[in-house]
């Protein structure tokens, strides 16, 4: 754990405990650590109702934990399951849950029990799917989400320490069924990593082949970051300005990893733009961007007389979506919304979604002087507005509130996308106990 703070004194973190061996072993661990900084722990179980026996299951895992002095909670998954991509499904509900319990509770840290055979696996998963550098660097032992900081303490660490772990407390665990289904491909090569071992291909091998290359990928991002210092400048409003000088001066690698990243930052998407793509893209700005090119929900647009030197990447209005505005929501995967904790106060009708053409018009009759405003017309459409039955309420970004009533709806939008331009590096775990990020 010592590489993957700093925590300050008194930490309070968090462990998701299925009731498996691996994270039972490390909920048990974690409580000694705490303890020994005078911090809290508090394990939580998301009963995810896929199997009649999860709730079950879940307070089991709690009446094991008690007796050991851990604060245990139960987070269920309500609501109606999707028929399709069900897995997936249940890994971004399983997420949500423990990343909102952790804000609301206010607790930075959320441990997860991920351990070496996981990390060989992923390897092996991703190589045969394709995946580049990136992806066959595996996971990284710390992650960063909006709400909490992810902690991987047992990536270098074999399973079957962590079930002797338990066994030496006098401790059982549940096995869940669906570990040994063939129907998933996880699965299926961990039955098969008995016979790739007799070829050399040992977990611990694999998962040392993970680090290497995440050692490769941390000192990729690194120059990528140093690049996007040089070469980028984010405005508060949700568009860049790109020096295609400087991506062309940085190594081909470099300046295309750095294009990804502002294209997922400013289109607020969860991955990078196909590599063809992309590289049609960087070859064009490279060469001199004659004409407005789009990619990864972004326009990216030649200097136009006026504007100041460099492209213009802006988030595309095609795509984007309105919804209901209230609570906490991050829209668009770009702004990060809060609205007024007593949601009576708040109009029923009440929604947010991108100002557009007509609602740059509309604003305009009422508010004629922000023709100039300095948000470029091409950022303006993608810009979050929200309406209500009376029309348009509220633009911040632009400065614009219908009045003291409508300002008070709203305690938050800002630009915090979901890949900011500057992320925390991939952390790499190696040696047992020596971290580099």
């Amino acid at each position: 754990m010592d590489g993957l703070g700093p925590f300050g004194p008194r930490p309070r973190v968090a462990v998701a405990v299925s009731g498996g061996a691996d994270s039972l072993a490390l909920a048990l661990l974690l409580q000694d650590w705490a303890a020994a900084r005078g911090g809290t722990l508090t394990a939580l179980t998301v009963d995810h109702g896929l199997r009649p026996e999860a709730a079950r299951e879940a307070r089991w895992v709690g009446r094991l934990l008690r007796p050991q002095g851990l604060r245990h909670k139960i987070l269920t998954w309500q609501g109606s399951k999707p028929r399709s991509g069900l897995q997936a499904a249940a890994r971004a509900a399983r997420y949500g849950l423990l990343a909102d319990w952790c804000a609301r509770q206010g607790v930075f840290f959320l441990a997860l029990a991920h351990h070496q055979d996981d990390q060989a696996e992923t390897l092996l998963l991703r190589l045969g799917s394709g995946s580049g550098l990136d992806g066959l660097a595996a996971m990284s032992a710390v992650g960063e989400t909006a709400e909490v900081r992810l902690l991987r303490p047992l990536l270098t660490v074999p399973k079957s320490r962590l079930e002797a772990s338990l066994r030496a407390r006098g401790l059982d665990w549940i096995e869940d069924p669906s570990n040994r289904d063939p129907r998933h491909a996880r699965v299926r090569l961990r039955q098969a990593m008995p016979s790739l071992a007799l070829e050399g291909l040992t977990a611990p091998r694999l998962a040392a082949a993970a680090d290497h290359l995440g050692r490769v990928r941390a000192d990729l991002e690194q120059l990528v970051g140093q690049l996007l210092a040089r070469a980028a400048s984010l405005h508060p409003a949700g568009f860049a300005r790109l020096d295609p000088n400087a991506l062309a001066a940085a190594p081909d690698e470099v300046g295309r990893r750095a294009l990804a990243r502002l294209l997922m930052c400013v289109g607020g998407a969860d991955y990078a733009p196909r590599l063809e793509r992309l590289e049609r893209l960087f070859v064009s700005l490279v060469a001199g961007l004659q004409r407005s090119a789009t990619l990864g929900g972004c326009r990216i647009l030649p200097r136009a007389p006026g504007l100041l030197p460099g492209l213009l990447v802006v988030r595309e209005t095609r795509g984007l979506e309105s919804a209901a505005a209230s609570g906490r929501l991050l829209w668009d995967g770009r702004f990060a919304v809060e609205l007024a904790a007593n949601g009576r106060s708040l109009p029923r009708s009440l929604r947010i979604g991108p100002l557009g053409r007509e609602g740059w018009r509309a604003l305009l009759a009422v508010a004629p002087g922000l023709r100039g405003h300095a948000v470029p017309a091409a950022a303006r459409g993608a810009l979050p507005a929200f309406s209500d039955a009376k029309g348009l309420a509220a633009v911040p970004q632009l400065g614009y509130w219908r009045g003291p009533e409508a300002r008070k709806w709203l305690k938050k939008c800002r630009f915090a996308p979901k890949n900011p331009l500057s992320p925390p590096g991939f952390t790499v775990a190696y040696r047992a106990r020596h971290i580099i990020s």
